[in-house]
């Protein structure tokens, strides 16, 4: 069974400037982002190799709405994950606004 993880933080606004639209993340760190470092170094483990952009399989649960993505690593610490438009319109989220997220490794 893995191991839930659970974060409140901001959702934040990326521009793809020429390349196309926006997209919206939450960033983890702290204790939740150790979390996902630690399942990233035993999956890195345990198959020997890393997966695209170092990024980890999760479920995420915001609200009502639960779907499955990728955490991706970020550059200065913790990790990314991307939220998406109909999650975004489901339950009312803004940007900006501190939501509570759940994360599951898969």
């Amino acid at each position: 069974m893995s191991e839930r993880i659970e974060a409140t933080t901001p959702l934040w606004r990326w521009s793809g400037g020429e390349s196309g639209g926006d997209w919206y993340f939450v960033s983890i760190d702290g204790e939740a982002g150790d979390a996902l470092s630690a399942h990233a170094l035993m999956e890195r483990l345990e198959l020997g190799r890393r997966r695209g952009f170092g990024s980890v399989k999760v479920r995420v649960t915001v609200g009502g709405s639960t779907w499955t993505t990728s955490a991706f690593p970020m550059k200065e610490r913790g990790w990314s994950i991307p939220i998406k438009a109909a999650v975004r319109r489901a339950e009312g989220l803004n940007e900006s606004e501190a939501l509570t997220i759940t994360i599951e490794p898969i």
